[in-house]
């Protein structure tokens, strides 16, 4: 089974090709570059590498959100445009899900944080369980007190990753009532080299879709999308 991963949906782009449970590849950016310039590119590079046919792929994985509206909206145009040409079809990788999985086997309670802004973050708590990745809490939107509150209630030590992590370090460590620790830098960012592994284990329990029914999950409203409700609210208000 050969699953090619795309993940653009925070800072990091990152393109992967796992093969029957091996990495071929892996090209990983943390960047202020757009998406749109750099998963191509990388693609093409990785496939140059390792003598890539595409039409030899069984499936394309895509860190499917929550994250960034901007990065979603480009990963998932690129693997649906890569799906309908080459007739494949598309595994749909819950992002805060693939960032747990970086740190395989951990029996810690995982706490992915993806900066959201306004104040709040992207996550949910994981462990792993007999080899397989447990969901504790499904992934979410919240306030990072409201998480700190939730993780100091379950009583057990946490670990952190995410690039939320560097923006809400300091609230982290005075909210914390729990033991804690923070992932080290090659495993504390998304890596398409998890969404693919994770992609391989949804193929084979059937987890896929056609590629023209694939769409993210941003789990909430965009900014323009919120500005629109408010200001439709406002002129209710007038009525």
């Amino acid at each position: 089974m050969k699953i090619l991963a795309l993940d653009s949906s925070g800072l990091v782009a990152s393109v992967a090709l796992v093969e029957d449970e091996v990495l071929l590849a892996e090209y990983t950016v943390n960047y202020k570059k757009t998406h749109s310039q750099t998963l191509l590119p990388m693609l093409d590079t990785i496939g140059a590498m390792i003598d890539l046919d595409l039409s030899t792929v069984d499936a394309i994985a895509i860190a499917a959100g929550p994250g960034s509206f901007t990065g979603l909206r480009i990963g998932s145009a690129t693997a649906k445009g890569l799906g309908l040409a080459l007739g494949k079809p598309i595994i749909g990788v819950p992002t805060v899900d693939a960032l747990a999985y970086n740190l395989y086997d951990c029996e810690k309670i995982i706490c992915p944080m993806m900066d959201a802004r306004r104040n709040q973050v992207y996550t949910g708590f994981y462990t792993f369980r007999e080899h397989q990745l447990k969901v504790l809490r499904e992934q979410t939107a919240a306030a990072v007190t409201d998480v700190a509150a939730w993780l100091n209630e379950m009583g057990r030590e946490v670990i952190f990753l995410g690039d939320g992590v560097p923006v809400y370090r300091d609230l982290i460590q005075r909210k914390m009532r729990v033991p804690y620790s923070f992932a080290p830098a090659h495993v504390n960012k998304q890596r398409a080299g998890a969404v693919a592994a994770l992609g391989e284990i949804y193929y084979a329990q059937g987890k896929i879709q056609d590629a023209k029914e694939h769409q993210p999950e941003y789990l909430r409203m965009s900014q323009a999308e919120r500005e629109r409700a408010e200001k439709l609210k406002q002129e209710e208000k007038t009525v």
